[in-house]
């Protein structure tokens, strides 16, 4: 992993491309170019028979700077840095800063490859990837650009436990926000992997994370309240909150728990009843039975 940091403070992890895989893409791009190639001058040799030798020539010159060199500058130009050979091995050019190439840096790269790649046999690439931290060689120096990996294998980051039932909606009046990002990340590390760890050792991280936590909210532990399910009471509740800041709702888990953790009483959904006959306007078809409507004539029934 390499750590860039972009004009913005923005720090981004990139993984540079090795060795092996930065060969096989050029071989694949090689290929596909050099074929290209013969093809077009067997077609040129054919059409321009009846021409003098300097024609040919000139055409012959205009076909190599057109096709070995102008058309991988093109492609990674249009494709911001994807060629045929990088897009089978996952590769993917970008700048120094993270950012996607333009046709400057795709120029330089393409002027430079002659000298590396076609006329050294990639000897010289291959010894500045070598050489460099970074695997660059002599065109992504002079280009200010980087051969990264675009296909990461990523682990699947796995859910955090949710918390007791008496426990959610609990904490729903703490003030969250002058917790940072880095305590979120470690308390969210801890609860997913708490599973894997001695008793002990996770007794103590969740006691001290549980205090940070509570240092930052300015509301003590509540007593009697393990620490682990402290702290998956207090990250349910940001879930909420982010929940309904971006759906406009509580989730339904939330919206049937009072503000203290009781759960709140049923609520019986609507029943139709059958219409009575001859009051057809006394009693609505959608009323709830446990609301009592007197009838048409004002007469209730002694209870």
């Amino acid at each position: 992993m390499n750590e860039l940091v972009t004009g913005d403070a923005v720090v981004l992890g990139l993984r540079p491309a090795k060795l092996p895989s930065r060969a096989l893409a050029v071989v694949i791009d090689l290929v596909v170019v050099w074929a290209a190639y013969i093809v077009v001058s067997i077609v040129l040799t054919i059409a321009t028979d009846s021409l003098d030798t300097a024609a040919v020539a000139a055409l012959a010159v205009a076909s190599f700077l057109l096709i070995p060199v102008g058309v991988p500058i093109a492609v990674e130009t249009l494709s911001h840095g994807r060629s045929l050979g990088k897009l089978a091995c996952g590769l993917r050019v970008v700048r120094d800063d993270g950012g996607p190439i333009r046709f400057r840096h795709a120029l330089v790269r393409g002027a430079m490859g002659v000298v590396e790649l076609l006329m050294s046999f990639g000897v010289i690439a291959c010894v500045a990837s070598l050489v460099s931290a970074r695997g660059r060689r002599v065109g992504d120096l002079f280009a200010g650009t980087l051969v990264v990996r675009e296909r990461v294998p990523t682990d699947r980051g796995r859910p955090v436990p949710p918390p007791p039932p008496w426990l959610v909606g609990r904490f729903s009046e703490l003030d969250l926000s002058s917790v940072p990002d880095d305590l979120w990340l470690a308390i969210r590390q801890y609860l997913t992997r708490m599973g894997q760890l001695d008793a002990g050792v996770g007794w103590s991280m969740s006691q001290r994370l549980a205090d940070d936590l509570a240092a930052r909210t300015g509301v003590p532990l509540p007593p009697g309240v393990p620490p682990a399910a402290y702290l998956a009471a207090v990250v349910n509740e940001r879930q909420a909150r982010d929940s309904r800041r971006a759906f406009g709702s509580a989730p339904a888990a939330a919206a049937m728990v009072g503000p203290v953790g009781v759960p709140a009483p049923a609520v019986r959904p609507p029943q139709t009843r059958p219409p009575v006959v001859g009051q057809p306007d006394a009693v609505p078809q959608d009323a709830p039975q446990d609301v009592a409507v007197p009838p048409a004539s004002g007469f209730a029934p002694p209870a």
